[in-house]
């Protein structure tokens, strides 16, 4: 048995950005960043944001691509690695691959989370 799935819960970075892939679909990139905080020997108080590159597809493009900056969000996906050439040197990234999100805002909670496990979307 195999699984791949991530769940993050954090606020956007910056506007959706939606994009047309090689093959014509669009998609939408979202930037979200996620935060830990700890004490450390001195009992100061440390942090460290990470942040995380999550791509939706299909039916989750227009509903990603509503969400602004500082957004508080839940995403699941998949993660997923691709690599790219960048001025002759070779680079690995990962990134989520969307299946949900859930706008976690008071003022726009709804009480069902956009999936993309939807056959009849």
């Amino acid at each position: 048995m195999y699984l791949n799935r991530l769940t993050l819960i954090g606020f956007t970075g910056a506007d959706a950005e939606t994009k047309t892939g090689n093959n014509g679909s669009t998609f939408t990139v979202l930037s979200v960043a996620t935060k830990r905080s700890w004490k450390n020997a001195d009992n100061e108080w440390k942090s460290r944001t990470e942040w995380h590159r999550c791509i939706a597809f299909g039916r989750l493009t227009e509903f990603a691509a509503s969400l602004k900056k500082g957004a508080h969000v839940q995403v699941e996906g998949e993660l997923r690695s691709r690599e790219y050439d960048k001025d002759g040197v070779k680079h690995k990234a990962f990134e989520c691959r969307l299946e949900s999100i859930l706008k976690l805002d008071r003022a726009a909670r709804s009480d069902e989370p956009e999936n993309g496990d939807d056959p009849d979307a």
